[in-house]
């Protein structure tokens, strides 16, 4: 396996016992992205957590240089809103690849939400959207506002235009 760097902060991810499946269909989705170390639940670590001796206990991986790791936990806690990934997206083709691969088999909300088929929530969001939504003419700012409130996979086209204030 990959050598393991740790950064000081990262991301632990604790699904009931779809760690292992749930990296794998992050790491064919994003391009920069690996797995680097998959640990399995041995005799003792097996009676304390009731997991099965030899399974998946904890898969370490990256996104993008992000590192995380996935914990196959049980059924004790859910994913929810209150914690969720935003990608930043340069292009349309790239919201649309995403939007396209996380939200297959999950449910899609407002503004660039999306819950994946595993309960992680995603906030799919075009790198233009900050700046627009920091510009000093409010005007620009209540129309892009107004327009990505309409929203549920972010159009760039139509944020531009509603910048611009040449459509909404």
């Amino acid at each position: 396996m990959a050598r393991i760097t740790r950064q000081k902060i990262f991301p632990f991810l604790w699904f009931e016992n779809q760690a292992e499946e749930a990296v794998r269909f992050y790491t064919t989705i994003f391009k920069k992205s690996k797995i680097l170390d998959i640990t399995r639940y041995n005799e003792a670590g097996s009676r304390v957590s009731g997991r099965p001796e030899g399974s998946v206990m904890t898969v370490a991986f990256q996104i993008e240089g992000q590192n995380f790791t996935a914990l196959n936990g049980g059924p004790a806690f859910k994913f929810s809103h209150a914690i969720s990934f935003v990608v930043n997206c340069e292009n349309q083709e790239e919201i649309d690849h995403l939007w396209r691969k996380l939200s297959k088999g999950g449910r899609t909300n407002q503004c660039g939400w999306l819950d994946d088929k595993y309960g992680v929530t995603w906030q799919i969001v075009p790198s233009i959207l900050p700046k627009m939504l920091q510009d000093r003419d409010q005007k620009r700012v209540a129309r892009v506002t107004e327009a990505f409130l309409k929203m549920k996979k972010f159009d760039i086209v139509t944020l531009k235009q509603a910048y611009k204030g040449t459509k909404a």
